[in-house]
């Protein structure tokens, strides 16, 4: 009997986005259907976040959904870009995943829908690092959730504490009247040092509050976690508490920007402006990265000096910026084996541009 050929395996389709991001930003631009900016998280175990992870990623490709979403085994957080014409699609779906049925929906405060042009979502240990590596600590004692209106009547109390969850970079452009600052590169990092801070007022009245709330949530049970008495944090994050402070007519008690982790780098919340310029000191709240390749630092930048500096945050990143290609790319593959020739980091910015001034 002749032998017959064997039947080949069916491939599955590569749950991966496999289209340069030129190419993306294109028909993202060429494309005229409005979207939507939308922000969720969710505590909640997760028993097989590889699976969900991929379920998640059929679903919602075939809704044309992009942005960024991490899955873990403690829950889901996602900054994500909707086309209209698919947003009850989106949320009857999502609403029909057992622990994100009803979960609250942060929708950008302003936002033209163009902030993600591909859809990643990637398995992670935490949807936030936060460096807790004490296995006693547990998300389910949290901090209570304040809405706008009881966040501004706890406010008024001169002895409640209110406490920025996020940052350097984002407190700088904007923050809450009298909000204390966890100045730091990272969360991991805020969490010892807010229990430091606040150590001696463990009785107080205290506040967390980050831009959609997950951070400040995590942070509310870490405090509480150590011996923390009267825990609250902002629901929604400022995201929300601005929705509500123009939807029921309160006052606004933020000031400035709201630092947003997408391409437009912050919305506008106040017509206030309470940063600075890094280069020549005027109010500014506009964050570029620098276009030196091998140094890409954020920082703040007045249209004036990103002509000056052709959007470089130096004179020598400048300079940097016009060697030839070859030579750029010989200086970050010296970035990439020395990352410390290159810190990226607070102490960077600060010592350049303030002890400078």
């Amino acid at each position: 009997m002749k032998n017959l050929p064997q039947k080949q395996p069916k491939l599955m389709k590569e749950l991966r986005n496999t289209t340069s991001k030129e190419e993306l930003k294109r028909r993202l631009e060429a494309d005229p259907e409005p979207r939507k900016t939308i922000s969720f998280y969710q505590y909640h175990p997760v028993e097989n976040p590889h699976q969900f992870r991929d379920s998640l990623f059929e679903a919602l490709e075939r809704l044309e959904v992009f942005g960024r979403i991490y899955v873990a085994s403690e829950g889901i957080n996602a900054q994500i870009s909707v086309p209209e014409k698919y947003f009850d699609e989106f949320v009857k779906y999502l609403y029909s995943i057992d622990f994100l049925n009803g979960v609250r929906l942060n929708i950008a405060v302003d936002d033209d829908g163009k902030s993600f042009w591909v859809l990643h979502i990637r398995v992670k240990n935490k949807i936030v690092a936060d460096g807790i590596e004490d296995p006693n600590f547990s998300m389910r004692r949290r901090g209570k959730y304040l809405k706008a209106k009881e966040f501004n009547e706890l406010t008024e109390d001169p002895e409640t504490i209110v406490v920025d969850m996020r940052n350097y970079y984002e407190y700088e452009v904007g923050h809450f009247e009298n909000a204390l600052e966890v100045s730091s590169d990272t969360f991991r990092e805020q969490l010892p040092m807010a229990v430091e801070m606040l150590e001696d007022k463990k009785d107080k009245n205290i506040i967390m509050y980050c831009t959609g709330g997950i951070r400040c949530e995590k942070a509310s049970a870490y405090l509480l976690h150590n011996g923390f008495s009267n825990v609250y944090h902002l629901e929604g994050g400022i995201i929300e508490y601005v929705h509500q402070v123009k939807e029921h007519g309160l006052e606004n008690k933020f000031k400035g920007v709201n630092f947003v982790f997408d391409n437009r780098l912050g919305e506008r919340i106040s017509g206030e402006i309470i940063s600075h310029c890094h280069q020549c000191g005027e109010k500014s709240a506009a964050h570029r990265n620098c276009e030196n390749a091998a140094c890409h630092l954020l920082f703040i930048q007045c249209d004036a000096c990103r002509d000056k500096y052709n959007g470089c945050c130096s004179d020598e990143c400048l300079e940097l910026s016009r060697l030839p290609e070859e030579e750029q790319k010989q200086i970050r593959r010296v970035k990439a084996e020395k990352p410390e020739a290159f810190n990226n980091s607070q102490k960077r910015w600060r010592t350049r541009f303030f002890d400078a001034r």
